[in-house]
């Protein structure tokens, strides 16, 4: 399977595992707390077969990046957190690096 559908849905999984925790309640409810132990267990899962064919730097930086954006605008609808300006300009600053990272770096997988 294509190294990046793998990654995108090792996205999806920790998006989904990370905007679950704060409804778990300290995992004391079963819904969101199966959301969050699935959710890890498939992303981990899923960024390991990544590795075997992206250099880790450029999967890392990926999954990291769309994961900050994407639970950050979770966040703000399901939560009500909404970020900053300060925030956004991070945020943007994150993407920057992720893009120069996955456009320009030659590193390769041995």
């Amino acid at each position: 399977m294509n190294s990046y559908l793998l990654l995108a849905l090792a996205i999806v999984a920790e998006v989904i595992a990370t905007s679950s925790l704060k409804a778990s309640q300290d995992f004391t409810r079963l819904l969101p707390s199966v959301l969050v132990v699935a959710g890890y267990v498939s992303a981990f899962f899923l960024l390991m077969q990544v590795m075997k064919t992206m250099p880790v730097g450029i999967a890392y930086a990926i999954w990291c990046g769309a994961g900050i954006v994407l639970v950050t605008l979770i966040a703000s609808v399901l939560y009500r957190q909404l970020p900053d300006l300060a925030a956004w300009l991070g945020i943007g600053l994150i993407v920057a690096g992720v893009a120069v990272i996955q456009l320009f770096s030659k590193m390769q997988t041995h």
